[in-house]
């Protein structure tokens, strides 16, 4: 089953072109990017959702509800915790107090997000930014609310010194559930083992105890600790909904499909006989045992660990595990890995389970898998198959060969020669360091090409970057290919030529919001048009398009990639789609 796309012809994702040999080329539609901006957005606005909900409430507690019940009982219940009040309590409730003190909120924010991001094997930007960003946002609502609403503070004698702000709410209870909310949420989604629970509940218990030592201590109603329990919990909310959910990057998938039936010849696969192959510089023995867990949970005993080799990145291990009659191959390591892997299972019907252990993970993050490797893999075993486009690609110097996510020369092979020129930095800082890489190769020179697109006439361009693409989404939520779906039957296309500033301000401008493409160019430049001294074609800055197939030839040589990793340089590619090649199980999705 095919997802529709306007503009493209309806069919089935197998179907080839018949009758003229010229077929209709189609810009695809860019839209907005389905990760960093979309999430960043959705934060800003709800957040002002949030401190809107905050002050309505505080006016309402200190306006028309003030004579109500249960606001009319709070003064008895802080009358209560003095009349509790003795040496020990006082000097247990001063530290738990200090819990949710700015200074030690601060420090132990800082130092959290420091060890995700210099422990790890590879840093966790996303858990890091989500931290820093939930305790930043209560923060910062918090300081609406005590300008906003005006509430003495209790009438009972006060054990610390206050700030001339409102009781309402209370920032420590706030900033404290932020904080170790939040470091709970990562505990219970990355420990496993009989601390998990015990790590989780006592992080969830911290809050509880600020907010019990701020009433014991006289500094707040009891409507102001349930506040700032609210105002922290809806950071975390707000926050962990956008990066650590909505922001994993997701394609549309179709519907999923059996397995297509045996073939003749091919070994009866068995049930859980499972082969693992993992890439052993980015997977550890930690991983491996969790894995192994996991598979065992989900009645896959046994499985067969193959680690890959520099001569070999994974396409002889699946190939050979499918020979031996593997039911499901499990992939573990980057889109380089899984590249060779899916090569070797195109066109078999022996599924194919990602664990995204990379630096980028292009393809895991578009198809919505959890990016730590055992949820990633209990989030596959717990879905269904699924028919995933490939692109089969050659060129000079290249051999014929399948991708996955993307392919591309110029600009894009570019930084990625840069970034894997450097491993320490990249093991360091992740898909940050593409980042850095673009800016050093930010001056590649551009090029002339021709491109011909499912024997259509050829298209003359300039550019500095060619993509070629399954998916479109990449590192940082950026999508550079807004119409790319893994199991459309199509491929996409960008062209991409700025020049000058205002060309890469127009280009940045055309990726970050929806807008329109120039239409396909007819033969000869219309007026308009540009047009540079050596009589190419120019369109805007960013152009995009979907094929089948594509012959692309560059006037000179250029550094290319593939899902990832540089390949040799050269002057043709010659791309095209294999229709639902490759069967991976992945997590089931709501329509």
């Amino acid at each position: 089953m095919s997802t529709a796309v306007p503009g493209r012809p309806a069919g089935l994702p197998g179907e080839r072109d018949t009758g003229a040999a010229v077929a209709a080329i189609e810009p695809s539609r860019p839209a907005l990017p389905r990760g960093l901006g979309r999430s960043a957005g959705r934060i800003a606005a709800l957040t002002v959702c949030q401190a809107a909900l905050m002050v309505g409430l505080g006016l309402l507690i200190t306006g028309p509800a003030r004579t109500l019940w249960p606001l009319t009982a709070e003064d008895r219940v802080n009358e209560s915790f003095v009349r509790l009040r003795t040496g020990t309590l006082t000097t247990l409730s001063s530290i738990a107090s200090e819990a949710g003190n700015t200074l030690t909120v601060i420090a132990v924010t800082l130092v959290s997000c420091l060890c995700l991001l210099l422990v790890p094997r590879l840093p966790r930007w996303r858990q890091a930014a989500f931290l820093a960003l939930a305790v930043s946002l209560q923060s910062l609502v918090f300081l609406v609310i005590t300008v906003a609403v005006d509430r003495h503070r209790p009438h009972v004698h006060r054990l610390d010194g206050s700030l001339p702000t409102s009781s309402y709410t209370s920032g420590h209870t706030g900033a404290a559930t932020a904080l170790y909310g939040g470091l709970a949420v990562l505990a219970l989604s990355r420990l496993r083992g009989p601390w998990r629970a015990v790590v989780g509940c006592l992080l969830c218990a911290l809050p509880l105890l600020v907010a019990v030592a701020r009433l014991y201590r006289g500094m707040h109603h009891p409507t102001d600790v349930v506040g700032g329990l609210v105002n922290g919990s809806l950071s975390l909310l707000i926050v962990g909904r956008a990066l650590l959910m909505d922001g994993r990057v997701t394609a549309r998938l179709a519907a999923p499909v059996p397995a297509p039936a045996h073939a003749t010849g091919r070994p009866e696969r068995t049930p859980g006989h499972t082969a693992v192959i993992l890439n052993p510089t980015v997977t550890g023995r930690t991983d491996r045992d969790a894995l192994r867990r996991v598979l065992e949970h989900h009645g896959h005993y046994a499985p067969v660990f193959m680690e890959t080799t520099a001569d070999d990145p994974g396409g002889g291990q699946a190939a050979g595990a499918a020979r031996d009659g593997a039911a499901l191959v499990v992939v573990c390591g980057g889109d380089g890995t899984v590249r060779a892997a899916a090569d070797a299972l195109a066109g078999s019907d022996v599924p194919l389970a990602l664990v995204p252990c990379g630096t980028g993970n292009l393809l895991a993050r578009n198809l919505g898998l959890p990016l730590a490797p055992a949820d990633a893999l209990d989030a596959a075993l717990r879905g269904t198959p699924h028919r995933v486009d490939l692109g089969h690609i050659e060129g000079d110097g290249l051999r014929p060969t399948h991708f996955a996510a993307m392919s591309g020369a110029g600009l894009d092979a570019a930084m990625v020669q840069r970034a894997n020129a450097n491993d320490r930095t990249k093991s360091l800082l992740g898909w940050p360091a593409y980042a850095i890489a673009v800016l050093q190769v930010l001056r590649t020179p551009r090029t002339a090409l021709s491109v011909r697109l499912d024997g259509a006439p050829v298209l003359r361009r300039t550019a500095r970057m060619v993509l070629v693409g399954n998916i479109g989404t990449v590192q940082g939520g950026l999508t550079l290919l807004p119409s790319a779906e893994p199991d459309d039957g199509r491929l996409d296309l960008l062209i991409l030529d700025p020049r000058g500033i205002g060309g890469w301000l127009a280009a940045l401008r055309t990726l970050l919001r929806p807008g329109t493409t120039a239409s396909p160019p007819p033969s000869a430049p219309t007026a308009g048009e540009r047009q540079d001294d050596a009589g190419h074609e120019g369109g805007a800055p960013v152009e995009f398009f979907t094929f089948r197939r594509a012959e692309i030839t560059f006037d000179a040589p250029q550094p290319r990639e593939l899902d990832g990793d540089p390949v040799t340089a050269g002057r043709r590619l010659t791309a095209e789609v294999r229709p639902g090649a490759l069967t991976m199980l992945l997590p089931t999705r709501e329509k």
